[in-house]
């Protein structure tokens, strides 16, 4: 009898975890692309409710998921992830995340096929292409909406080519986010401040502010107020204070670009 319940014990605990695991795979995969502490957190919930479980406690921040989970019968499990994953800001793969889990709650399936499902939609990558296309269109736009002549967005947008090779290729080798916007503003406002002292008829304002509204995290600060107004205060200041930090990186990255050219020049 002992050795029974043991091992029925057993095998409701390997459920729990199971059902943990594929909740703490999606939480990881919504927080990686972009999505907001209450959707991802609500989405936790439902998934764990349509699959029969009498309480789910989730506390989510932009580096963290604590899962507590409790399924009729079986004691409560409780784990926490380390989210390691920087944010894509990858709306399309949120979108397929989101319909994953809507389909999920309509018609459970075994938590290993969520699991597989969620690992094929998080090794997706969005097409490069597309991604190079975006980068240099931001730039055009964003320089022609600031002022910028035909001339100034064009050069913006060979510059914008620019940011996206040194973000697909470079940034993954450095250390953080943080690095690498660095060493993208940086790099990138020598070119603009080189092509403007070799064309004069360039304006190197216009290009500059082109170029940088393509690296500013808008997003981040936009999700982080919405985080502090659903009542997710500390989860928004963090993402406000990480966002805040990469413009303040990217201001400098731009600023010691034009120093350091005006000095060798002077």
């Amino acid at each position: 009898m002992a050795l029974a319940k043991t091992q029925g014990e057993t095998a409701g605990e390997d459920q729990t975890d199971d059902l943990i695991h594929s909740l703490l795979d999606m939480g990881e995969a919504m927080i990686g692309s972009g999505a907001e502490i209450y959707r991802a957190e609500d989405t936790l919930r439902r998934i764990a409710a349509a699959y029969g479980a009498v309480k789910c406690e989730v506390f989510i921040i932009t580096s963290s998921i604590v899962l507590t989970l409790e399924l009729p019968g079986k004691r409560p499990r409780t784990q926490t992830r380390r989210i390691r994953r920087a944010v894509e800001n990858d709306f399309t793969k949120l979108e397929n995340l989101n319909e994953l889990s809507r389909e999920v709650c309509a018609n459970p399936i075994p938590t290993r096929e969520l699991e597989e499902k969620t690992a094929s939609l998080v090794s997706t990558r969005a097409r490069r292409r597309f991604l190079l296309l975006g980068y240099v269109l931001g730039a055009l736009a964003f320089t022609f909406f600031f002022g910028g002549s035909l001339s100034d967005a064009l050069t913006a947008g060979l510059v914008g080519v620019f940011i996206f090779w040194m973000m697909v290729y470079v940034g993954p080798f450095c250390m953080n986010g943080v690095v690498s916007e660095f060493v993208a503003s940086f790099f990138s406002g020598l070119i603009i401040v080189l092509l403007c002292r070799a064309f004069p008829f360039l304006n190197m304002s216009h290009i500059m502010i082109g170029d940088i509204m393509v690296l500013i995290p808008g997003v981040a600060f936009t999700n982080s107020l919405r985080d502090v107004l659903l009542g997710d205060t500390l989860s928004g200041i963090v993402r406000f204070v990480e966002a805040l930090l990469l413009a303040v990186v990217l201001t400098v990255g731009f600023l010691a670009a034009i120093l350091l050219v005006g000095r060798i020049s002077a």
